[in-house]
């Protein structure tokens, strides 16, 4: 069922009672922050938001003990674009590597530049413990990577995929140990989520023994493919190609996100035992919308796609000293506003010399003050497709056919409007145009794929 805010506060609102409301004022301390990136995950993928197959329970508890924005935005419909976004605070148009959709198949190495200031560099500079743990995909060593980029420590992957079982990232299944310690390579045994959930839990625990602010990146590859439940090891090693087109079902993918959300209970359990639970924002949220296993209800559209279901995604936040239990707030949001938002919530501002095209929505998720208006901007090289959203209204243009649709009538963007509303086309057009010109153009062997409706890549270039 699609997300409804009524229905949502009348069935947490006895769960906000018994929690009491959010403390009037912060703790002195600065705010350990855990920040949680599932891949690929749609929109209404966890229970909480529409999703009725299997239960998220542990995924749920950030958003009833916290704040749901249902008018939340990934910064782009694939991977390593929204990567940049969320590690810069920019649009990722603004970088060379940010161009590529995704990283990795351009002919020259590109990657998020070590010296740019990242979320992670700025909180380790205000004395934070940073640490990447997950997926990296944001260029390849040894010119690009986490510890160059902000990261105290890295565990997990540097490419946009792995074997949960061999952690190898060959696309053909072969090769060694795609996963890191730092810059080495090393084996470890177990499947992928847990294993990044565990050492998600050590190093929040090791924090909290040190008595050190904790800025934690958990970015996790599930539910991307290959499609491995936790009981599939066996089966993962007759994998000859790692998008395996014949793979996958509804009940595996029900077992990936089953995993992924017991791991965030474990990492929940460990925020508990810190002492810091009241003090710890934890915010929950996706790299782009759902792939061919994914629940995207009410929108239409996957990943790859500028409509709403490739760039919808979930966004829960907590942080018990602020926020009240039970909230939900209107505010459009995307993935680079975090870097302003949570460096806000630390007292801190992003550098000025590399301004923030995300805002700080630290005052709307608080509830201390409404939503303000903003307008949003896309575009994506597959099928040539640009996108503005502002309020009510999004301009959309695929392969050179505009519409224009009325999202607070019209979800899964069906009836164009742009005959019926001709101004307001013609503004979202020109006020698209005006913002492109500003960002870096496509370079001609830049790199971009869509998902076609078998779920399959189709490559554009």
């Amino acid at each position: 069922m699609p997300f409804n805010r009524r229905q949502f506060i009348s069935g947490v609102g006895a769960l906000a009672a018994s929690m009491g409301h959010a403390h009037a004022s912060p703790s002195r301390r600065p705010p350990n922050i855990v920040f949680i990136l599932a891949d690929d995950l749609g929109c209404s993928d966890i229970s909480l938001l529409g999703r009725t197959e299997y239960s998220t329970p542990h995924i749920d508890s950030i958003g009833t003990g916290g704040v749901i924005l249902p008018q939340g935005y990934a910064n782009s419909s694939v991977c390593s674009p929204t990567r940049f976004a969320l590690a810069t605070g920019r649009y990722q148009y603004r970088l060379r590597g940010g161009l590529e959709e995704p990283i990795g198949a351009e002919p020259e190495p590109v990657g998020l530049p070590p010296e740019h200031p990242t979320i992670a560099s700025e909180f380790r500079n205000a004395g934070y413990r940073t640490g990447l743990v997950g997926k990296w995909h944001m260029g390849s060593l040894p010119d690009y990577g986490p510890t160059l980029s902000g990261y105290d420590s890295f565990f997990g992957v540097r490419l946009g995929y792995a074997d949960y079982f061999s952690h190898s990232d060959h696309i053909d299944g072969s090769g060694g140990s795609g996963l890191y310690e730092g810059q080495q390579i090393i084996e470890r045994h177990g499947y992928l989520t847990d294993l990044l959930s565990d050492r998600a839990a050590t190093d929040i625990a090791a924090a909290a023994r040190d008595r050190v602010p904790l800025f934690l990146s958990l970015h996790y590859t599930a539910p991307h493919w290959p499609w491995e439940g936790p009981e599939d090891e066996e089966a993962s090693r007759h994998i000859r190609y790692l998008l395996h087109h014949d793979g996958g079902s509804e009940a595996t993918y029900a077992e990936m996100v089953g995993a992924l959300d017991r791991g965030i209970g474990r990492v929940l359990d460990a925020i508990e035992r810190s002492d810091q639970a009241d003090n710890t924002i934890i915010v929950f949220t996706s790299d782009n919308g759902g792939e061919r296993f994914s629940y995207t209800w009410p929108y239409v559209g996957m990943k790859g796609d500028l409509l709403e279901g490739g760039i919808r995604v979930p966004l829960l936040i907590r942080w018990p000293d602020r926020i009240a239990p039970g909230s939900v707030s209107e505010q459009t949001a995307m993935s680079m506003d975090f870097m302003p938002t949570l460096l806000a919530a630390a007292g801190r501002t992003p550098d000025p010399r590399y301004p923030a095209d995300g805002i700080d929505i630290l005052p709307q998720i608080t509830g201390s003050a409404e939503p303000v208006d903003r307008k949003l901007y896309w575009r994506h090289k597959a099928n040539d497709q640009k996108a503005v959203r502002f309020g009510q209204w999004k301009w959309l243009s695929i392969n050179g056919h505009e519409y224009l649709f009325d999202l607070s009538r019209d979800r899964q963007e069906r009836a164009n409007l742009a005959d019926h509303q001709p101004e307001i086309f013609a503004e979202l057009r020109a006020d698209w145009e005006a913002w492109n010109a500003t960002m870096l153009p496509y370079p001609d062997d830049s790199f971009s794929y869509s998902l076609n409706g078998a779920g399959q890549i189709a490559e554009h270039d």
